[in-house]
């Protein structure tokens, strides 16, 4: 035995050579011939284990491991390795379970909390993952993998300040994979870094040898942007190689989503509903089943998307039990903030004195989502004079900012004083200034639909800004967030059933008008039909009330959409076509399922004077 021990550390040496190289046959066949000279060499066994991980043979993975911990129960190493076995084999619980007692042996490594963490992401518990990791970034700050990890955690929890100061400096991270180069850059790009984004893109796609995965997130970023010939084309490329089968279900998702961006509708259902064959848990099928439902609706087939879109709502709450039990649990929003209305005799103490001229005050576009705000946010921006930043909770940041300072919202604004809605201001200011730049003389574009609930906010800060109101037929609109996938859960929810959402609708439009006649702000309505029939027309009339001298570049917002690449909502697709009406009464094909909640929408179908 003494003289097999010594050609056995030499065959693990060779092995970890191997390892190392990427050749994990070569090097599982040297652990066995270690083993086969030295039974039970436990460096052996460490570097088969790690191989057969490696080669995505979990099971086996974990029969080496165990029995690790069986010969060397104190041994930390070995149940992080059998934890990490476990996680690849998707029994998840009981890798956190072999991570306990890493932990208890006095695991503490950043490897050690990185893949408790992965395992959390896996679980899809997205705050544990995001602690965890956390304590990995402040053990290895410079580690590329870990950080993207912790910002993926940390996006997925809805964190997005925080996902994005973790990827600050990513370009310096050490072992910056192309894998982790891509990854950042999709992430950057959800997070409306697109100059970051962009630079991530361009480095992961200069590495002629990047793996599949790399090539099939380079076109899903290049068909966010709008960049669909490029998409096409590098799709193609990575469809003909042989190992793309490898991919599975991934590849058939790509390729109907880009049919789907090619009018090819038939095929791109076909694909989806192949796709979803292979998707066993009910609380995944939901990401697929929206965008099923939108080709369906597309090929002209509403009651199979309608009952697509009736699974992709359980799906999504099947998800949020997982992820936000807490949100899930309460349910719908009861919408608080629209039973709580200003008074008439504390508006008459509001004190403007300091306020912001219309020049130095934002213009803000709000609506019930859906309403064709980012049409409009489009077609303003494209003028030189104002600058648009996509739909960010600043105004939220501001309403908090008001609170903070004691008063009572909405009822008592008041008492603040002079000096704090200046703190307020400035601090809106200053986070605009993260998001854009303003050169002198031109004028914000706040876009933000969900800013109708905070018309009191508005009028406090910015007396003298000019407020457009989007309007579109109720029924369209509630049609088309059903249709949604939205992240936030609350809106989501919302939008779970066609009863809750026009609730919704209903208290939104309510406490609009309520507290309209209340402040008497400078609003203007855009009829959604109005603006895409009679589209220079109703520019100019905008113009007009925003005191903004007119440009001709307003007229081609669809040339505009091209020009930004990323735009974060949902009708990225859309906006990049010229202005048209194919959305204009949509919801007719959807009629019966309309007729309970018609009653409800009454009121808003008489003032605006629209047909059911």
């Amino acid at each position: 035995m003494q003289d097999a021990a010594p050609e056995a550390d030499r065959k693990v040496r060779a092995a970890a050579e191997l390892y190392n190289q990427g050749n994990t046959g070569a090097a599982e066949l040297r652990c066995r011939q270690a083993l086969a000279r030295v039974p039970g060499h436990r460096d052996a066994l460490v570097l088969l284990g790690l191989v057969l991980f490696a080669q995505g043979r979990h099971d086996e993975a974990e029969d080496t491991f165990t029995g690790l911990t069986s010969r060397e129960p104190l041994e930390p190493a070995h149940w992080l390795n059998l934890g990490t076995a476990r996680r690849g084999a998707r029994r998840l619980d009981q890798a956190l379970t072999a991570y306990a007692r890493a932990a208890e042996l006095g695991a503490a490594s950043a490897d050690f909390y990185y893949n408790v963490g992965l395992t959390h992401i896996d679980r899809l518990d997205f705050e544990a993952a995001r602690a965890v990791l956390e304590r990995a970034v402040a053990l290895a700050p410079g580690d590329a993998e870990i950080r993207y990890r912790f910002a993926q955690s940390c996006y997925e929890s809805r964190r997005n300040g925080e996902a994005a100061r973790a990827l600050q400096g990513w370009e310096t991270l050490s072992d910056l994979t192309t894998e982790v180069t891509a990854n950042i850059g999709y992430l950057l790009m959800n997070l409306g870094n697109t100059v970051g984004a962009e630079l991530a893109f361009e480095r992961a796609s200069r590495d002629p040898a990047a793996d599949l995965h790399v090539t099939l997130t380079l076109v899903h970023a290049l068909e966010r942007t709008n960049k669909l010939s490029e998409a096409r084309s590098r799709f193609d490329r990575l469809a003909a190689d042989p190992r793309a089968r490898a991919l599975g279900p991934d590849l058939l998702l790509t390729e109907a989503q880009l049919l789907e961006r090619e009018s090819q509708y038939e095929g791109a259902c076909r694909l989806y509903q192949a796709a979803l064959r292979e998707i066993k848990d009910f609380h995944l099928r939901h990401f697929q089943l929206f965008r099923l439902a939108k080709c369906l609706d597309a090929a002209k087939r509403p009651e199979e998307a309608f009952a697509a879109l009736q699974e992709a709502h359980r799906s999504q709450l099947a998800y949020f039990t997982l992820t936000v039990p807490a949100v899930s649990l309460r349910g719908a929003p009861t919408m608080e903030v629209t039973q709580h209305s200003c008074d008439a005799d504390d508006i008459a103490r509001w004190d403007h004195s300091g306020a912001p001229s219309l020049a130095q005050s934002p213009i803000f576009i709000v609506a019930f989502p859906r309403s064709g705000t980012t049409l409009l946010e489009l077609t303003l921006d494209a003028h030189p004079g104002l600058v648009a930043m996509d739909e960010q909770p600043f105004l939220q940041n501001a309403l908090d900012g008001l609170v903070a300072a004691g008063v009572r919202y909405p009822d008592q604004l008041s008492r603040v004083t002079r000096e704090q809605l200046e703190d307020v201001r400035a601090a809106y200011w200053e986070r605009v200034s993260r998001k854009v730049r303003l050169e002198p003389g031109q004028r914000l574009v706040d876009k933000n639909p969900l800013n109708i609930l905070r018309l009191p906010v508005i009028r406090r800060l910015f007396p003298h800004a000019r407020i457009l109101l989007a309007v579109r037929h109720p029924c369209d609109v509630l049609l088309s967030c059903f249709m949604q996938h939205f992240r936030a859960p609350d809106f989501a929810l919302l939008c779970a059933d066609l009863g809750t959402l026009a609730l919704g609708y209903r208290r939104t439009m309510d406490f609009w008008y309520q507290q309209r006649q209340l402040l008497e702000p400078a609003a203007r309505e855009i009829r959604y039909e109005s603006f895409v029939r009679n589209f220079e027309t109703d520019i100019r009339g905008i113009s007009e009330f925003l005191d903004l001298p007119w440009d001709e570049r307003m007229l081609a917002p669809a040339a505009h959409a091209r020009s930004k690449g990323y735009i974060s909502t949902p009708s990225y697709s859309q906006v990049i076509q010229p202005v048209n009406q194919k959305s204009v009464g949509k919801w007719r094909a959807y009629e019966k399922h309309f007729a309970a909640v018609l009653p409800l929408l009454q009121p808003y179908f008489e003032r605006w004077s629209y047909e059911v």
